[in-house]
C-alpha cells in the first residue's frame, strides 16, 4: 500500500510524469499504425488476389495452350479437394472506346457463370452485381447481340480529387455502348510461313467491373471465352485455355492440394494431351498467395527497415525516462532516507522506482494501444479530412493499388510493441532506481 501510495503522489505531485505516458502513447501509437497498415496492405493484396484469381491459379507454359480443359475440371471437381474451377484465355490487345481513345489492355475470355463460383467475381459487376441469379455478357435491350465486360477504368476515369468514380453515371453512359478491342495472331502462309494477323473484335460493353484493385480495373477487358478462341485461333478445334482457375473445399491444405492437381494433370496431359514430361513439369500450379510472395516480400523488408528506424527513435523514450526518473530520484532522496531508515531494505527501494517506472509504461502503452486503434481504424476519414482541409491527396489508387487504405489492426504485430514498450520504460527507470537503492539515509536526514 505503501509503494501505491508513493506512486499515486508522484504521478499526482510531478506532473513531468505525463510527459513519459505522453512519450510511450505516440511511440506506441506510431508503431502499431505503421506496422497495421503494411501489414494491412499485404493482406488486402492477398485477399485480392484469391477473390479475383483463386485458390490455385495453373498456368500453361509459354506457347501451349491448355485443351480439353472442360474435361480435366470434370475431373478436378471430382477430386475431394476442388470445390470448382474454371478457364481463362488471355492475350494482349488494344481497345478504342470512342473519340481516338485508345488504351492496352489485357482481354481474358472467361466463362462468367463459373467464374462466379470459383472467386468473388459477380460482386465486381456494378450492374449484375445485386441481381439474382448467375451473370452473363448479354447485353440489356439487344438480345443476341455479343457482350463484354471493361474495367471502369478503362472507360472512366476517376475524380481527380476524391479518387473515386461515379458509378451510376458511367453505368448510364456505358451500358449498351460499342466499342472495339484489337487483338493479335498467328496464320500459316501457303508457303508455311506464319504471318501475324490483327483481330478486330466489336462488342457492346453489358457491365462494368470494379474491383477497387487499380490493375484489374483499368487495364482488364473480359470476353466470351469461345469467341475469343475463334478470333486467336480460327484454325484450332476444341477447347483452348491459357491458365485454370481453382477453387479448394473449404479446410483443404493448399499443400496437398497442389500434389493432387498436379498428380491429376501429370495423368491427363499425358494420356489425352500427349504432352511430355517436361512439358507437364513447366506447367506452374501455384496458390494466389505464392504468385505474391515476391512482391510481398519486398514489402515487408520496406515494413521492416521502417519499423526499425521509428524504433531506434522510439528508443529516446528511455532517454526520457532515465532523465525524468533520476531528477524525481535526486529531488526525493529524503522520500528514500525515510522509507530506508523505517526498515525498507535497498532492494525494495529499487522495486519502489522500477515498479513505478513499469506504471508508467503500462499506462503508457494502454493508451497508446488505444490511440493506435482509433487512428487505424479511421485513417481514410483522415485522409479525407486532410484532403478537404489542405487539398492534398494522400492515397491515390493508381499509386498505392488500391482505392481504399487497408485499415485493420494488426494485432499481432501490435502486442509484441506493447510489451517492447514497457520494458523499456522499465529499463529507462533501472539505473535512477539503483541510485535510490544505494541512498544512505544518514548523510541524507543529517541537515533535516
Amino acid at each position: 500500500m505503501l509503494k501505491l501510495f508513493l506512486w499515486l503522489k508522484y504521478l499526482r505531485r510531478r506532473r513531468i510524469v505525463l510527459l513519459s505516458v505522453a512519450a510511450v502513447a505516440l511511440s506506441v501509437s506510431l508503431l502499431i499504425v505503421v506496422a497495421s497498415l503494411f501489414n494491412g496492405f499485404i493482406v488486402a493484396l492477398e485477399r485480392s488476389a484469391v477473390e479475383m484469381l483463386g485458390d490455385v491459379i495453373m498456368s500453361a507454359p509459354a506457347g501451349a495452350k491448355f485443351d480439353k480443359y472442360p474435361d480435366f475440371i470434370e475431373r478436378l471437381e471430382q477430386s475431394g479437394v476442388v470445390e470448382s474451377a474454371t478457364a481463362t484465355l488471355s492475350s494482349d490487345g488494344l481497345v478504342n472506346v470512342g473519340k481516338g481513345n485508345v488504351l492496352p489492355v489485357r482481354l481474358w475470355g472467361i466463362q462468367p457463370e463459373r467464374r462466379t463460383r470459383v472467386m468473388g467475381f459477380k460482386q465486381a459487376l456494378l450492374r449484375q452485381g445485386t441481381i439474382v441469379g448467375e451473370p452473363s455478357f448479354d447485353v440489356p435491350g439487344m438480345p443476341g447481340e455479343m457482350g463484354g465486360f471493361v474495367g471502369i477504368g478503362v472507360v472512366a476515369d476517376p475524380d481527380e480529387e476524391t479518387d473515386e468514380y461515379d458509378r451510376e453515371t458511367i453505368l448510364k453512359e456505358m451500358i449498351g455502348e460499342r466499342i472495339f478491342a484489337t487483338t493479335g495472331t498467328v496464320e500459316s502462309a501457303e508457303d508455311g510461313r506464319n504471318v501475324p494477323k490483327r483481330r478486330f473484335i466489336p462488342f457492346y460493353i453489358s457491365d462494368v467491373i470494379f474491383t477497387g484493385v487499380y490493375e484489374l480495373d483499368s487495364a482488364f477487358v473480359y470476353l466470351p471465352i469461345d469467341v475469343l478462341q475463334k478470333e486467336l485461333y480460327p484454325d484450332e478445334e476444341g477447347t483452348l485455355a491459357t491458365s485454370i482457375n481453382i477453387r479448394l473445399k473449404p479446410g483443404v491444405d493448399p499443400e496437398l492440394a497442389q500434389t493432387e492437381i498436379r498428380g491429376r494433370w501429370s495423368v491427363f496431359a499425358e494420356q489425352e494431351l500427349g504432352w511430355s514430361r517436361y512439358l507437364i513439369a513447366m506447367t506452374m500450379i501455384e496458390t494466389a498467395r505464392e504468385m505474391q510472395s515476391q512482391y510481398v516480400g519486398e514489402i515487408r523488408k520496406q515494413m521492416g527497415v521502417l519499423l526499425l528506424v521509428f524504433g531506434v527513435i522510439s528508443l529516446g523514450v528511455i532517454v526520457l525516462f532515465f532523465c525524468i526518473f533520476y531528477m524525481m530520484v535526486r529531488l526525493k532522496q529524503r522520500d528514500v532516507a525515510i522509507l530506508k531508515s523505517c526498515g525498507a531494505t535497498s532492494v525494495s527501494v529499487m522495486w519502489l522506482f522500477l515498479g513505478f517506472g513499469a506504471t508508467v509504461g503500462v499506462v503508457g502503452s494502454g493508451i497508446g494501444a488505444v490511440l493506435g486503434y482509433v487512428v487505424t481504424r479511421n485513417i481514410n476519414q483522415i485522409e479525407e479530412w486532410i484532403r478537404i482541409l489542405f487539398g492534398l491527396k494522400l492515397w491515390m489508387s493508381s499509386v498505392y493499388m488500391f482505392d481504399k487504405i487497408p485499415n485493420e489492426v494488426d494485432w499481432a504485430s501490435a502486442l509484441p510493441i506493447v510489451g517492447l514498450a514497457v520494458v523499456a520504460a522499465t529499463l529507462g527507470a533501472l539505473l535512477p532506481a539503483v541510485v535510490a537503492a544505494r541512498t544512505r539515509p544518514v548523510e541524507i536526514l543529517r541537515y533535516e
